[in-house]
């Protein structure tokens, strides 16, 4: 029996040999993984809906700026009167009701005319605090109109031109099953078509296949969330009416925004910050004019209880007549408009 185990040596180191280059085999074979395509991000070709341009003529400075802003606008004061709050707009550009593409904030160029009942003192605001986007005028879908868009990024460029390649015609000896197109809904008319466009690229065979019906996905419609302005209902503070029945009409005049102070608390708010400020400087200055000339305007436009505001302001200003030194005109500018009030609220 020894003599004989020579013989089986070289037998068993082949079998040695080829069951370690198996093992390695399969141990190279797990370590390796097989690299996925990275995804491809989706493209939104859907267009922003256009924003509309608000006409923001004849109303005061102070109140044509936050009307643009709260739409979406920037805006630019040009011409030789600047931009204090009471100076009246006389011209904006673009007009009034013209859709634009939403660019970030579409600049808006206002002309103004001066307002002689108030003096014009501290800074003017002749452009607003944030930048100015390109005015892109556009129809009523979005879609531009006029001068040239500004330039895509590349990869809204990449993702117009991968557009879906023709559908092959199969040979006439293996005809390709018929795939109707639903026209319900733009989901269904996707998938038919990628269906379609898979079985046109697909070898034809000897053998046809029986055919198979292929169901598209049910038809969902898009979603559809409000934007959260219209749903969401702002709890308004503490003593603010949620009513504020107005004391007349004025043609064209800016309705009393809600989520503002009603003239007659800003008033009294005015009066305990004077109180508090004795000492006179530029920002203290500024502040008492923008609400001086917030609670007049809005008054003249017959916002609820502009007539008790006026009362309250005219006191205000006869206190800082007496502590800075300035505030008589104010005062007198006020008084003027509580007669207007007053006379309009009869009529």
């Amino acid at each position: 029996m020894l003599s004989r185990i020579p013989t089986f040596l070289p037998r068993i180191a082949v079998l040695v040999i080829v069951a370690l280059c198996a093992t390695a085999g399969l141990t190279l074979a797990a370590g390796s993984q097989v690299p996925t395509a990275p995804a491809v991000p989706a493209v939104d070709t859907t267009p922003a809906p256009p924003l509309v341009v608000p006409d923001v003529r004849n109303q005061a400075f102070v109140f044509a700026k936050g009307t643009l802003a709260d739409a979406g606008f920037a805006w630019k004061v040009v011409g030789s009167v600047d931009g204090y709050a009471a100076n009246v707009v006389v011209a904006q550009s673009p007009a009034g009701g013209t859709h634009v593409i939403d660019t970030g904030a579409p600049l808006i160029t206002l002309t103004l005319r001066r307002n002689g009942a108030y003096t014009q003192v501290g800074e003017a605001e002749n452009r607003s605090p944030y930048q100015g986007t390109l005015v892109q005028p556009s129809d009523l879908s979005g879609n531009p109109i006029g001068p040239a868009a500004p330039a895509v990024s590349k990869t809204a460029k990449a993702g117009r031109k991968n557009k879906p390649a023709k559908i092959a015609k199969k040979p006439a000896a293996t005809p390709a099953p018929t795939a109707t197109t639903p026209t319900t809904t733009p989901a269904m008319t996707t998938a038919a078509t990628t269906t379609t466009a898979a079985t046109a690229t697909t070898p034809a065979t000897a053998t046809t296949a029986p055919e198979t019906a292929v169901t598209p996905p049910a038809a969902t419609p898009p979603a559809t969330t409000p934007p959260a302005a219209k749903t969401a209902q702002t709890a308004l503070p503490a003593g603010w009416p949620a009513s504020r029945p107005a004391a007349f009409e004025v043609a064209g005049a800016r309705k009393e925004p809600l989520d503002e102070m009603p003239l007659p608390l800003r008033a009294k708010a005015l009066q305990t910050w004077l109180e508090a400020h004795p000492a006179n400087s530029a920002a203290t200055a500024k502040h008492w004019l923008y609400q001086n000339e917030w609670i007049v305007a809005g008054a003249r436009m017959g916002w609820w209880h502009g007539a008790e505001a006026l009362q309250t302001l005219i006191a205000v200003d006869r206190r800082a007549q007496a502590l800075w030194g300035i505030g008589a005109k104010s005062a007198a500018a006020a008084q003027q408009a509580l007669d207007e009030v007053r006379a309009k609220a009869k009529s």
